[in-house]
């Protein structure tokens, strides 16, 4: 493969046209997200080629129907060449197109903690278009299951008992998130407490939990 292509996969290659030769759509009403479209080329390369029309109803040649971003975010990276499948329409079905090839990526959705795991499980999240923040984000707005209803033990709590010991929460590093029991959820509000009471201040917290409790509990000096 060419080195001026080295980007485009060899499945491409042959839609592989020059860069300078395309010109965006006229009136598109996206906004992208360059750097992150960037981010992705620069790790990934061109995995799927942009939509362009040969203009010859429209008067505008080479006009880029699907990929408008892609185009820019090629030119940044200083691409000679990328790779293009080619319509000839009219001005009515060239702003459809653009229309709903934005549209039907607004409606579209997640199942965010489908997303999240996803995410989590990748060793980093280089080329996802996702930050650290955003992933902790996503992980945050995961729902907590319900509690859990069992058959009464008989002491007047009614037809069923709520089990709420079985509720839990979230203990998290970086990208790894473990879930903790209700105890341990409250072991740690408080030992929190006492930490902020003794230093007003939460700065350090995590230290002392994973250092100074540790060994009290390892029955070694804190």
């Amino acid at each position: 493969m060419s080195p001026v292509v080295a980007h485009i996969p060899e499945s491409l290659a042959a839609l592989a046209v020059p860069v300078a030769d395309l010109a965006p759509y006229h009136r598109n009403p996206r906004t992208g997200d360059l750097d992150a479209i960037e981010e992705s080329l620069s790790t990934h390369g061109q995995y799927r080629a942009i939509v362009v029309n040969r203009g010859s109803h429209t008067g505008r040649a080479n006009e880029v129907l699907a990929g408008n971003h892609t185009l820019k975010a090629a030119r940044k990276l200083g691409w000679d060449k990328i790779a293009v499948t080619w319509l000839d329409v009219d001005d009515e079905a060239a702003a459809k197109i653009v229309v709903v090839d934005n549209r039907t990526s607004d409606l579209a959705g997640y199942d965010t903690a489908l997303l999240a795991d996803i995410l989590t499980d990748l060793p980093d999240l280089q080329g996802t278009g996702y930050e650290q923040e955003q992933l902790d984000q996503l992980l945050d707005d995961t729902a907590l299951p319900a509690p859990i209803e069992l058959p009464s033990d008989g002491a007047g709590t009614g037809a069923a008992a709520t089990v709420d010991y079985l509720q839990w929460g979230y203990m998290q590093w970086s990208s790894t998130r473990v879930r903790i029991t209700q105890a341990e959820v409250e072991l740690l509000d408080a030992l929190y407490k006492r930490f902020v009471d003794d230093h007003d201040s939460d700065m350090g917290f995590g230290w002392h939990v994973l250092n100074e409790e540790h060994q009290a509990r390892e029955g070694e000096p804190a």
